[in-house]
């Protein structure tokens, strides 16, 4: 019972996702063929909300829901990490048809294929997690 706000939010957010027809492999195919705006519409508005609400917690100082602060610690800079990381999740998600979110709320709609995606994704996961040491951050 604890945890069914963010269940409830969840299922909210895959609706929203699947009728704006975020999950479709058609929209993610036309959006690395740059055929259509739609992708990079959703995308874009996601990333000024998240722009827009940062700068919001920070001017106003904004609590958590349990009364603490709002600590955003600055990322480390260095270019490499994140070309490589950026382009290795834009392969898989190229390849999968499905970024990590929307591979569960495929599931959710019937997609089970989907369940090779998501095991393919944690084995990678896992896999980075072994050589997280050795590799360079």
């Amino acid at each position: 019972m604890k945890f069914l706000k963010f269940l409830l939010v969840g299922i909210f957010f895959g609706i929203v996702l699947v009728k704006s027809e975020a999950v479709s492999w058609y929209r993610i195919y036309e959006m690395f063929k740059f055929q259509a705006f739609h992708m990079y519409g959703i995308i874009g508005s996601a990333v000024f909300l998240g722009v827009l609400f940062i700068w919001l917690f920070k001017k106003f100082r904004i609590k958590s829901i349990e009364g603490k602060d709002i600590d955003l610690a600055p990322k480390d800079k260095g270019l490499a990490r994140y070309i490589l990381g950026g382009t290795i999740f834009g392969f898989g998600w190229a390849l999968a048809g499905a970024c990590p979110g929307p591979m569960y709320i495929l599931v959710g709609t019937g997609v089970f294929s989907m369940f090779i995606v998501i095991a393919a994704a944690l084995l990678g996961t896992f896999t980075y997690g072994l050589l997280q040491k050795k590799l360079p951050h």
